[in-house]
């Protein structure tokens, strides 16, 4: 049963268009994420589905209520844990919860149950009484998460919950959002430009430009571009090029002092290839497909900006789309 329907949606501004007509669904219970560049829509995307940005056309529904004719029931629907920080860092925690939780109508005979549950659930609930400005980076990430989480959403959606935070503390927050899938069976719509934070969902969206250009399961996605690496070194290239495209009728490519060619079941593919080559091999590599192939692949540019290299954190915050 699909929780998230969108058909359609667009969001143009004056000299823009942030969104071109993007359509998918979100099963109840599924972890879902939109995966793209900054600026590819991801953003603009989770604001209009969150009602906080009004589409220029198209339609959607979140738990069953129209984006645009029910914005009331959307919010009640949904939790967000936005890019940018928006505690207020002069109050405790529980002073925080207080005040979202009096915003979003839980009844006060709950409060203090609901609190101390999902201050529990991301480990904070010894800090309560803490003011906020104490905290670091992820506790307060955490906080945000639990935030969002006290009116009981149907959706939670996290727009780039990672973003700004060190390695070790990104995969612990990962810990706790993965136990909330597990133990509250929610749904989870998250944006990221992390390749290995897509690999948690169930489903990616792979988007850019506005535009969704492929949809599936991160295993599937790998698939599709049918074949592994494998990237050889030997003494003299030129010879060995000849020989692997001669023998093995692959299409060798040269890339960084390196040989790189593609061929299917590579793990099976590569015990022949080191009884059968006759040329010296100093190095030899074999590498499975990525995500980060798979954009390539898709878009022909590879995930990059300047505040998120390769296999790291960003360094700075990154810009709103």
């Amino acid at each position: 049963m699909d929780i998230i329907t969108v058909d359609n949606l667009v969001k143009e501004y004056k000299h823009l268009t942030a969104v071109s007509g993007v359509s998918f669904s979100v099963g109840r219970g599924e972890i879902f994420a939109f995966l793209g560049p900054n600026g590819a829509g991801k953003s603009t995307t989770i604001g209009m589905l969150s009602t906080i940005i009004t589409p220029t056309s198209g339609t959607a529904k979140v738990n069953g209520f129209d984006i645009v004719r029910e914005q009331t029931k959307v919010r009640r629907s949904i939790g967000l844990v936005f890019q940018d920080p928006s505690l207020d860092d002069r109050l405790t925690a529980q002073e925080n919860l207080l005040f979202h939780s009096r915003l979003y109508g839980v009844p006060a005979s709950e409060y203090k149950k609901r609190m101390e549950e999902v201050l529990r659930l991301v480990d904070l609930y010894d800090r309560r009484k803490d003011v906020v400005k104490t905290f670091s980076g992820g506790m307060k990430r955490r906080l945000e998460i639990a935030r969002g989480l006290i009116h009981y959403p149907a959706v939670l959606f996290l727009d780039e919950p990672t973003l700004g935070l060190d390695p070790q503390t990104r995969n612990l927050l990962w810990e706790y959002i993965l136990r909330l899938r597990r133990e509250k069976n929610m749904t989870i719509f998250m944006t990221t430009h992390y390749m290995a934070e897509a690999e948690y969902s169930d489903r990616i969206a792979v988007i850019d430009n506005g535009k969704i250009v492929a949809l599936d399961t991160p295993a599937a996605l790998k698939q599709m571009l049918g074949e592994d690496a494998i990237t050889i070194e030997g003494e003299n290239n030129v010879a060995l090029k000849k020989e692997l495209e001669e023998k093995f009728g692959v299409k060798v490519r040269e890339e960084n002092g390196a040989l790189v060619f593609g061929v299917k079941d590579g793990d099976k593919f590569l015990p022949r290839l080191m009884n059968e080559l006759s040329a010296s091999v100093k190095k030899i590599e074999l590498r499975k497909p990525t995500l980060d192939d798979v954009f390539l692949h898709l878009t022909g540019r590879k995930i990059r900006d300047e505040n998120a290299p390769s296999g790291s954190g960003p360094r700075t915050r990154a810009r709103r789309h």
